[in-house]
C-alpha cells in the first residue's frame, strides 16, 4: 500500500530517450514525505541503469514544485533519528539525482522552498517561470537546510549570496535567482517553459552519452563528500530548543519566539 501510494506522489515513465519524474502531491504542495524520498533513490537507480535514457526531467503539479520535507515527517524525531532516518536518506536520494550520469534538468513550475530548492539544485539545469520564488527558509524553524542546500548554494551562487539566502530566509524571485547563477533560465510561463526545455532535450539527445557522463564525473570530483557534516548539524539543529519551538508555532500557525 505504501509503495502504491508513493507512486502515486512521485509519477516515472520515460519517453524516447527521456525520463520524467512528476511530484504529484499538490494538495500539500509537494512536500515530501519520507517514501518519497525513498520513491526519488529507487527511480534515480533505475534511471543510472538504463543508459538509452539521454535526459531526466523533474516537473511538479500544482502551485508549488516542492514545499520541501513535510514537517509531519520529521517534526517529531528526535535528533539521532532526524539524522539517521531524514536527514542522510534524503542527502543520498539528491546525490543520487545529482550523480546521474544522464543531465538532469528541474522544470520550476511554482515556489520552490527549502528542500524543493535542495531537489532543483540537485539538477544540471534549472528553469523556473517568472512568477515563481525561491528560498531557504528554515532558520525560521530553528532548523537548517539539511540536504546539502547550504553547500550547493554556495557552489551555485557563492559564499555571500549564501548567506544572503539561508541566514535571512527570505524568498528572492526567478530574475534575482537567475542573476546569482541559481537558475539557468526563467521562462514566461509553463508553455514558456516546456519550449525551452524542448530545445535543450533536443540538443541533449543528440550529443553523446558518454561525454556527457564523463564531463559529469569531472564537475561531480570537485566535491567534498559532505553528507555527514550536513546530518551530524541537522540532529544538532533539531535537538535544540528553538527548532522544538519553530515546530510548535508552525502547527499552532503563530511567530515562534525563540530564546
Amino acid at each position: 500500500m505504501l509503495v502504491l501510494s508513493m507512486e502515486r506522489e512521485i509519477l516515472f515513465k520515460r519517453e524516447a530517450q527521456v525520463a520524467e519524474i512528476t511530484l504529484n502531491r499538490p494538495d500539500k504542495g509537494n512536500a515530501m514525505t519520507r517514501g518519497m524520498v525513498d520513491r526519488l533513490a529507487s527511480i534515480a537507480a533505475e534511471i543510472d541503469r538504463d543508459r538509452t535514457m539521454k535526459a531526466v526531467v523533474i516537473r511538479a503539479r500544482g502551485k508549488f514544485f516542492c514545499t520541501g520535507g513535510d514537517i509531519a515527517a520529521w517534526g517529531a524525531l528526535t535528533p539521532d533519528e532526524m539524522s539517521r532516518e531524514w536527514i542522510l536518506p534524503g542527502i543520498d536520494a539528491l546525490e543520487r539525482i545529482a550523480a546521474l550520469p544522464q543531465p538532469v534538468i528541474a522544470a520550476i513550475s511554482g515556489h520552490a522552498v527549502g528542500g524543493g530548492l535542495e531537489l532543483a539544485m540537485a539538477a544540471d539545469f534549472r528553469i523556473a517561470v517568472r512568477s515563481a520564488k525561491l528560498s531557504a527558509p528554515e532558520v525560521a524553524l530553528g532548523m537548517i537546510s539539511g540536504w546539502m542546500g547550504v553547500r550547493r548554494v554556495a557552489e551555485l551562487a557563492g559564499v555571500a549570496r549564501a548567506r544572503e539566502l539561508m541566514l535571512l530566509g527570505m524568498p528572492i524571485d526567478a530574475e534575482k535567482a537567475l542573476d546569482w547563477g541559481l537558475l539557468t533560465a526563467v521562462a514566461d510561463d509553463a508553455a514558456d517553459m516546456d519550449r525551452q526545455i524542448g530545445v535543450w532535450l533536443e540538443r541533449l539527445c543528440a550529443n553523446s552519452s558518454e561525454a556527457m557522463a564523463l564531463t559529469k564525473g569531472i564537475l561531480a570530483s570537485m566535491r567534498a563528500d559532505m553528507r555527514h557534516h550536513h546530518a551530524s548539524a541537522a540532529a544538532q539543529a533539531a535537538a535544540s530548543e528553538d527548532c522544538r519551538e519553530g515546530v510548535r508555532a508552525f502547527l499552532e500557525k503563530r511567530r515562534p519566539t525563540f530564546k
